[in-house]
């Protein structure tokens, strides 16, 4: 039987709730006091970020999570992604509801305690991209 590593834990989580678009198995994954750091604004504890990825889900119609790679430090606790987002508009970044493309990507850095619950998320992402494009549409 092999090792589940924390690069395994990350994909569960991208499956689980991303690609299943299910923010209700966020209480499952992370811990209760789990900061994600977005954009440079820190949402604290699993329930505000589990209202964060649903009101997220519902700006991208047809929403599609596509994991690029994920690899991880010597000692487990770090797990480097890289991802990508497709989907329609539906009001990303407070543009208009016009059901335009979106295709976004982005990198996560997270800490995986020794339990193998998901304690920090930082991510980096192209929004501001993605919003000049849907902007002028």
């Amino acid at each position: 039987m092999s090792k589940i590593t924390s690069v395994d834990i990350v994909n569960h989580f991208w499956r689980e709730v991303w690609q299943s678009r299910n923010p209700d198995a966020i209480d499952e994954l992370v811990a209760e006091d789990f900061v994600i750091t977005s954009g440079g604004i820190d949402i604290h504890s699993r329930s505000e970020f589990k209202q964060w990825v649903a009101t997220f889900l519902s700006k991208i119609n047809d929403f599609e999570f596509h994991i690029v790679e994920t690899f991880q430090n010597e000692s487990g606790d770090r797990v480097a992604s890289r991802w990508r987002v497709t989907g329609k508009n539906n009001g990303f970044l407070g543009t208009a509801a016009c059901q335009s493309p979106i295709d976004m990507s982005g990198t996560a850095i997270w800490h995986v305690r020794e339990d193998g619950l998901l304690q920090h998320n930082w991510v980096e992402r192209n929004s501001h991209e993605v919003f000049r494009k849907l902007a002028v549409e």
